[in-house]
């Protein structure tokens, strides 16, 4: 379904218009959005803060008379994908008033978006970072990729005696705005590695570093620990910490930290070591860690390292078969897939999927189908991080031939898990 830029939703029987909004309109785009989500602080603050990310022309709102009462907008991105980098859609920002639940918004916003994808033809992929499962699945989106939530106390972050050191390697302590280039340098080598990050231009560094102290949590202002040689740097960390002492006077400080990249496997174990050796620092937490992160092996006892799972990355599949031409395959594989797909009726209907590990070809078939999944379902394997196998076993994926699911398991897979260290 498609919306013209300003025409009501549902051939005007509903009382709401959707468009993309004007930039005067953003602080009210972003008031709605944090109302949404019961977020806390001043929304004009965060609106300029946001302001240097924002693609006004992608920025939806769905407007009641002349009030916004729900938002979605898109970063476009170029994210590191099976074989490559691509250009994917970058979902964001979707709410609806609490006061117009329940009253097909966010479905209207939802379907115009994604035929605006469509239309616009640079992106044949769309992700998303879901703040409520259950509601992404209705729209195409499948889970494609996790997160791992890292804690470690005093004296069990010791790494293996044959972790990868470089004495040419030193660590630079210094104030992250200080070293940015620096950063963008490290993390454009560390995304390329990556299935699932994407390439940071000046304006997402410049917001990701901003450093409000009343969104600290009692934390210090970020810090970097740089590791480098004379060659220049190859690998950072950026975190805080929170001083603390207990009741009997014994230090009892608390080290997070944000983020973690490095391009060669000696930096990121130096920038490990040096984080969990701090002194007076009792704990260490890392947030949105993949689930296949290094330190897990470097550890001298990686069950020390308490772990909680979340969700990271969903994908949607807007252009079926550009999507699937577009990524790299592990194996040759040659069969046929029927799609069920609901919200984008293009995608739906049978395809053959011809590949080796080269090039990739996906046109429209009429023979009988080998395997029959919903978008969803090719979504959530789309990077390789996710079994198809897992979901037959669960009833969500039909095998018509024998071997066939994993004929594409095995093509779709890839050797690191998919991620993403930034939620957008």
């Amino acid at each position: 379904m498609s919306f013209s830029h300003d025409t009501a939703a549902s051939g005007g029987a509903l009382p709401w218009r959707i468009r993309p909004i004007e930039e005067p309109e953003f602080p009210t785009f972003v008031a709605v959005f944090e109302e949404a989500f019961a977020s806390a602080g001043d929304p004009s603050r965060h609106a300029e803060r946001a302001r240097p990310i924002a693609e006004f022309d992608r920025t939806l709102a769905a407007f009641d008379g002349d009030r916004v009462v729900g938002t979605t907008g898109i970063r476009s991105f170029t994210m590191t994908l099976p074989g490559g980098q691509r250009p994917v859609a970058g979902v964001t920002a979707v709410s609806v008033l609490p006061t117009h639940r329940r009253r097909g918004i966010l479905s209207a916003l939802m379907r115009r978006q994604l035929s605006d994808i469509r239309e616009r033809g640079r992106e044949a992929v769309a992700a998303l970072f879901a703040s409520e499962a259950p509601i992404y699945g209705r729209y195409g989106y499948g889970p494609a990729a996790r997160s791992v939530d890292l804690t470690l106390r005093r004296g069990e972050g010791a790494l293996r005696a044959d972790a990868p050191r470089d004495p040419a390697l030193r660590v630079r302590l210094a104030a992250p705005k200080e070293v940015r280039k620096e950063l963008a340098l490290v993390h454009q080598g560390s995304a390329a590695q990556r299935v699932g990050e994407f390439v940071r231009d000046d304006n997402w560094w410049k917001v990701l570093l901003e450093d409000p102290e009343d969104e600290r949590g009692g934390f210090s202002e970020a810090k970097c620990a740089l590791v480098e040689d004379d060659a220049g740097p190859l690998g950072y960390a950026l975190y805080r910490i929170r001083p603390a002492w207990d009741a009997h006077g014994l230090a009892d400080s608390a080290l997070h930290v944000g983020q973690l990249h490095a391009t060669a496997p000696a930096a990121y174990a130096l920038l490990w070591e040096h984080l969990l050796s701090r002194d007076l620092v009792t704990t260490v937490t890392a947030g949105n860690r993949p689930v296949d992160d290094p330190l897990l092996h470097l550890l001298t006892e990686r069950d020390r390292a308490r772990s909680i799972l979340t969700d990271n990355l969903w994908v949607r599949l807007v252009d079926l078969p550009r999507a699937l031409e577009q990524r790299a395959y592990s194996a040759p594989v040659d069969l046929v897939i029927e799609v069920t797909d609901r919200v984008c009726p293009w995608n739906a209907g049978r395809w053959q999927l011809s590949a080796d590990t080269r090039n990739a070809r996906c046109e429209p078939a009429e023979r009988e189908p080998d395997v029959r999944l919903d978008v969803a379902t090719l979504g959530a394997a789309y990077l390789g991080g996710t079994r198809l196998g897992s979901y037959a076993a669960a009833g969500l994926v039909t095998e018509e031939r024998e071997g066939a699911v994993a004929e594409l398991d095995t093509a779709l897979s890839h050797p690191t898990q998919p991620h993403c260290g930034v939620i957008f």
